[in-house]
């Protein structure tokens, strides 16, 4: 039963962080500076996802088929290629480097 009070207390301590941003500012305008950086918060930590999960195995900072693969995707869209053709260029390519390997 304890397990189900941590649960719990995770809700709660999650409704309380997400309420406070609202109920602190009200209906107030946020600074222009502050907008931009909010804006530019979501690319940097989705950017740092990406990274450890394509970096590392888990226990070490390794590099491997998928990062390989992940790289491949990154050129296909940096050259405007379409986001379908990039997941199918880093499945390619990582697939053909561990079928070699």
């Amino acid at each position: 039963m304890t397990i189900w009070w941590v649960v719990l207390g995770c809700i709660l301590t999650t409704a309380v962080i997400k309420a406070a941003g609202p109920v602190a500012l009200g209906g107030r305008e946020l600074p222009p500076w502050f907008r931009a950086l909010v804006a530019s918060a979501a690319p940097a930590l989705l950017a740092a996802l990406v990274a450890v999960a394509v970096l590392s195995d888990g226990q070490r900072w390794s590099a491997g088929a998928d990062t390989v693969g992940v790289a491949a995707a990154g050129l296909v869209l940096w050259r405007r290629g379409s986001l379908v053709g990039a997941v199918v260029v880093a499945v390619a390519v990582t697939a053909g480097i561990r079928l070699l390997t």
